[in-house]
């Protein structure tokens, strides 16, 4: 097999440049740039596997801008044009094991960063060709988190830290129990690596983007999008941007992230419905949400991915204690800015994107799904079943938020 090493191509991007969201963030980014003067480390011959995916790009040009002599491997299939010219690019498949072994044997890197690819394979054939070894992997570890009955009462607790249970058994969650196995691995082979969980990603080029359920609902005209339970269920996400600067930090304090594991995500986790109200606001729509228990609101699917409502939410407060990690995007500004990239840069109809989401889009199927709840629900409303109560349920005594105080009944003087 023949590997090839040559610089980028640069040319021009269609639709939004993400990058150009941010270029009047000073404010949160100073104690970053601060933190790139003081590193020892600069300077340093990094090798990314992978580099060209959502949070790969924004790595690389902060590797970039902290001094960095930057070489990618990947396959070529999917290149940049906003990488500078300077990188090198080694063009090989980093999931096969005999490019690995050329790519290993040929060069020395003072740190990898595996994004990309088997990374067991990946960390077995950089000892002794890297001095670092900073990995990415993802939060299936976490024991629940795929198989929320793993759990009585069902559901993963909240929220789970590093040193929360992990899978331990294949026949619990088999995704799960070897994404367990590759981070012990990583640690046998590099005792000094890091190692991040990333959750659910979004932003720019995510090939899985759950924000298009909503923004293509909003651009083919429709005004009524379905929700389960309310949309109330916290799923912990990561914004491209807000994930690479966490990895970023870790490759900046060597000392400080040397042997850690740590859960990476955006600081604030919104709910659905936060979701589709921001994008709803970003797109000026007036989408109505239809709420209705989750075993009939099947269109919501590709939106709650998850087979359960129940919450996911991860401790980050290691590294933010650690290496001083805040969201350098706001998660409801991050939300907006990822759905106007969407509707500038839509994924084609029935393409990759969709066809991972499983959201068929059959608005026919989901009209007469909202026309049958709400005949259910007016059912419920006529039949007067909620006013027969002899005494009408307050909200407790405790209560002081709208609509005045808790309503007392006779047993009790307010």
């Amino acid at each position: 097999m023949r590997l090839t090493a040559k610089p980028s191509m640069l040319g021009t991007s269609g639709g939004v440049d993400p990058s150009s969201c941010h270029r009047n963030r000073e404010d949160l980014r100073a104690d970053t740039a601060s933190l790139k003067r003081q590193t020892s480390q600069m300077g340093e011959r990094i090798l990314v596997v992978g580099g060209t995916g959502p949070t790969g790009v924004p790595i690389v040009n902060g590797l970039l801008a902290r001094g960095h002599d930057v070489t990618i491997l990947h396959r070529g299939h999917h290149e940049d044009p906003t990488i500078e010219s300077r990188v090198t690019h080694i063009h090989a498949d980093p999931y096969d094991p005999a490019a690995l072994i050329e790519v290993f044997a040929a060069h020395r890197f003072d740190a990898t960063l595996a994004m990309y690819g088997r990374l067991r394979a990946i960390a077995e054939e950089a000892v002794g060709s890297t001095g670092r070894f900073l990995s990415v992997g993802g939060v299936p570890a976490h024991r629940g988190w795929m198989n929320p009955w793993l759990y009585e009462p069902f559901g993963v607790p909240v929220p789970i830290g590093e040193d929360g249970p992990t899978v331990e058994r294949a026949e619990d969650d088999e995704k799960g129990f070897r994404i367990r196995r590759t981070e012990e691995r990583v640690f046998d082979l590099h005792p000094g690596a890091c190692h991040v969980r990333y959750p659910y990603v979004y932003g720019p080029k995510q090939l899985a983007p759950r924000e298009w359920s909503i923004v293509r609902r909003i651009l083919d005209g429709r005004a009524e999008i379905i929700v389960p339970d309310d949309g109330l269920t916290l799923h912990h996400h990561g914004y491209t941007e807000n994930l690479a600067h966490a990895l970023l930090l870790a490759v900046d304090q060597p000392e400080l992230s040397a042997g850690k594991l740590y859960n990476v995500g955006d600081d604030e986790v919104l709910t659905l419905r936060q979701v589709i109200e921001l994008i709803a606001a970003a797109l000026e729509s007036n989408l109505e949400i239809v709420s209705m228990p989750w075993e009939f609101a099947v269109s919501a699917r590709p939106m709650i991915t998850q087979p359960l409502t129940t919450h996911r939410v991860m401790d980050t407060s290691r590294i933010r204690a650690d290496l001083g990690y805040r969201d350098l995007v706001p998660a409801r500004e991050a939300i907006g800015l990822t759905a106007k990239w969407l509707a500038a840069n839509r994924p084609e109809p029935g393409g990759i994107e969709e066809k991972v989401l499983t959201d068929p889009f059959d608005y026919v199927a989901e009209d007469a799904l909202i026309a049958a709840w709400r005949t259910t629900v007016e059912a419920m409303r006529t039949s007067g079943a909620t006013d027969r109560f002899a005494i009408q349920p307050g909200f407790g005594l405790a209560y002081s938020g709208p609509g005045g105080r808790a309503r007392s009944n006779q047993n009790f003087e307010t």
